[in-house]
């Protein structure tokens, strides 16, 4: 599936298998791009609270405020189905959100639900948004090999904070959804729990544990005095090559020590920390409604990019598509969509030549469409790959547009990503110019994996193992690492061995010429 999703419990099925249309206005914000369905208020509300949490993690990981380049989009559909529907591509659905770090760029998706459980804290759509979120802040700002337990255990920690009437942050409340897991559920104990992965809990329901007591351990470890500074030197010590296992013997001690007191931590009194001071909104909210071509085009385009892959959905996008490019004609966006749900089919059923004709059509309208441009360069190079043609004359034809998207819009990753990627499909090595550019990619969206798996092996192959390894390890923790994670490490792991001969005969022709 595309990306990380949560299920909640909810109201099963009165979504149809169609997007739903209605008046979409956006929200512009220092770190978000938010689409919503519903009125300016509600939209604001939602764009200041969202926002609001954001400053409160950088608040508490001395994260800079400045405006962030390359915003994550954020689409609010009315109802729980909705968003169900969208995840899955069927109704009846109890996903009420989910978030997607793709190669075209993250998205997330969320239900609108604004009232809270009486005397239960956040909403859960609220928290399925904040716990999303929380992962794209760790992957963005926190460079750092993180244990599958952590990462999930720190985003859930931060799922529910909620706000006072004056803006105070509060951190660190109960994740109640968690307690029938944590409270009646078969616990897994600590040495399971620090050293697997959530897809890896085998019985029923002992994932749902795992994500109780891997937040359940975050809580203690981050407000429990008897054991302050030991996460931090754990995270550190996996981060300088120690064993997992030996870093967190040597750090939490003896591990059925640690399950006693994280269950002596659970029948105590969960306190939860108040910020000394508001929480301020960093720059302006803008918002403002779509174009009619745009406001056309959304619904299409939140399911194309949610259904990559998936024929038969991507088929009547296309339908849907096909007849937006006869109403608006002379706009560049709904050609670009057409053409992009053509490249998004499988190979089997990808039409190829209609995605050309209709990118061609948007860059008629938009020569500097960024994305249309990328996609047209993409599509070149497919064409010269299936001829056999890799010249370098020929294969400076797919640069060409993907360089004029990179100027049109410098801070858009893809452009980045897909000039490297040009020279590794052409089967050349990529200049100096493209390495920087792929790490000015990762830079942009160290969240998106395929960035990051290519970055990795980039350095590797000009010989800075070093980081490279430090970048794999960050794939192997990661829980959402789509199984690349451990290859990666071991890949660059061999190369590095391979390479070691060669440094030690350049060592020893150097001494001896001395």
């Amino acid at each position: 599936m595309r990306g990380m999703i949560l299920a909640l419990t909810a109201f099963a099925g009165l979504a149809t298998s169609e997007p739903a249309f209605a008046r979409w206005s956006k929200a512009e914000t220092q770190n978000f791009v938010i689409y919503s369905e519903g009125s300016e208020k509600s939209l604001r509300d939602f764009a200041e609270k969202l926002q609001r949490f954001d400053a409160t993690l950088r608040f508490r990981f001395k994260v800079g405020d400045a405006l962030e380049p390359n915003r994550l989009p954020i689409y609010l559909v009315n109802r729980t189905e909705d968003a169900g529907r969208l995840a899955t591509g069927r109704g009846g659905s109890s996903i009420a959100g989910f978030y997607a770090p793709a190669n075209e760029g993250s998205f997330a998706v969320a239900a609108r639900e604004d009232a809270a459980d009486p005397g239960k804290g956040t909403s859960q759509a609220q928290q399925i948004l904040f716990h999303e979120y929380a992962h794209h802040f760790m992957k963005r700002y926190v460079p750092a090999a993180l244990p599958a337990w952590f990462v999930e255990g720190f985003a859930e920690y931060y799922s529910t904070v909620d706000f006072t009437k004056d803006f105070r942050a509060d951190i660190g409340k109960p994740v109640y959804s968690r307690a029938y897991g944590l409270l009646a559920m078969p616990k897994v104990p600590a040495d399971r729990l620090l050293f697997q992965r959530p897809s890896e809990m085998r019985g029923s329901g002992q994932a749902d544990v795992y994500y109780g007591r891997a937040w359940l351990l975050t809580h203690m470890l981050y407000n429990y005095a008897p054991r302050d500074g030991q996460l931090s030197a754990y995270v550190k010590a996996l981060n300088d090559g120690v064993d997992p296992k030996e870093a967190a013997t040597r750090h939490f001690g003896d591990l059925a020590q640690l399950d006693k007191d994280v269950d002596r931590y659970l029948k105590g009194r969960l306190a939860y920390r108040t910020t000394n001071d508001p929480i301020a909104i960093p720059g302006d909210i803008r918002i403002t409604p779509l174009s009619p071509a745009d406001d056309a085009i959304l619904p299409w385009r939140l399911e194309r990019i949610s259904a990559t892959g998936e024929d038969e959905r991507l088929a009547k996008v296309q339908a849907g598509l096909t007849k937006l490019t006869a109403a608006h004609s002379g706009d560049a966006g709904p050609w670009f969509e057409l053409a992009a749900t053509h490249w998004a089919m499988t190979m089997e059923k990808r039409n190829a030549a209609a995605a050309r004709v209709a990118v061609d059509r948007a860059l008629a309208i938009d020569p500097k469409h960024v994305r249309a441009n990328v996609l047209l360069g993409q599509i070149i190079a497919a064409e010269l790959d299936a001829k056999g043609d890799f010249s370098a004359a020929s294969w400076r034809k797919v640069r060409g547009p993907i360089s004029l998207a990179n100027r049109t819009n410098p801070d858009d990753p893809l452009p980045l990503y897909a000039y490297f990627s040009s020279f590794v499909e052409q089967g050349v090595n990529p200049p100096d110019m493209a390495f920087a550019g792929l790490a000015r990619a990762f830079e942009l969206a160290p969240e998106n994996i395929t960035v990051r798996v290519t970055h990795a092996f980039a350095l590797a192959n000009k010989g800075e193992f070093d980081r490279a390894l430090r970048l794999a390890k960050t794939v192997a923790f990661d829980p959402h690492d789509r199984g690349q994670g451990q290859g990666l490490l071991d890949q660059i792991e061999k190369m590095k061995l391979a390479a070691a001969p060669r440094d030690a005969v350049g060592k020893a022709t150097a001494d001896d010429a001395s």
